[in-house]
């Protein structure tokens, strides 16, 4: 890609990530690379499974300690998002990578992990030619703003409310 652009896929709806995956897999069949950075989570979720054995050319990593994040974050849940900080701005500058996700990074801010400046920093370093998508609930309006592209997930009636739980391949 000769030209790169920052995607933002924000609001209190379902599917920002599955709108990063599916965004993710177009990549990779027009023969990109990408990097998958999530914060927040942790685990063998089905869509990770997925990307690990069958796309070698999406390299995902998670920087969160597998737990909602409640009122002040721990130490742990701060040092663990330092780190996916420190390694998405690598995989950012790395040569390596032609799209870079940065998934719940909104979430990560809204949970105290880091400020919004972090974020900000990370759009203003953006290399010319990599996309940079950022997904997660409550994207500020600074980083809306800096954004090319930014979509509003908008719930307009949900089952979880009739008590549906989280179904593997579906919510998880």
């Amino acid at each position: 890609m000769n030209k790169g652009y920052i995607q933002v896929y924000t609001g209190e709806g379902k599917c920002k990530t599955t709108a990063a995956l599916g965004l993710a897999v177009r990549a990779v069949g027009a023969g990109l690379r990408v990097y998958l950075g999530q914060f927040i989570k942790k685990g063998d979720y089905s869509e990770i499974r997925i990307l690990k054995e069958r796309f070698p050319e999406v390299t995902v990593e998670q920087y969160g300690a597998g737990r909602f994040v409640r009122g002040k974050p721990s130490a742990e849940d701060r040092a663990v998002a330092a780190q996916g900080l420190a390694a998405l701005r690598s995989a950012l500058h790395s040569g390596r990578y032609d799209v870079v996700i940065a998934d719940e990074i909104n979430g990560a801010v809204g949970a105290g992990l880091f400020p919004e400046d972090e974020v900000l920093s990370l759009m203003a370093d953006k290399p010319e030619a990599v996309e940079l998508v950022l997904t997660g609930r409550g994207a500020g309006g600074k980083v809306c703003g800096r954004a090319d592209l930014v979509t509003e997930m908008r719930c307009l009636k949900h089952y979880f409310n009739a008590g549906v739980q989280g179904r593997p391949g579906i919510e998880s």
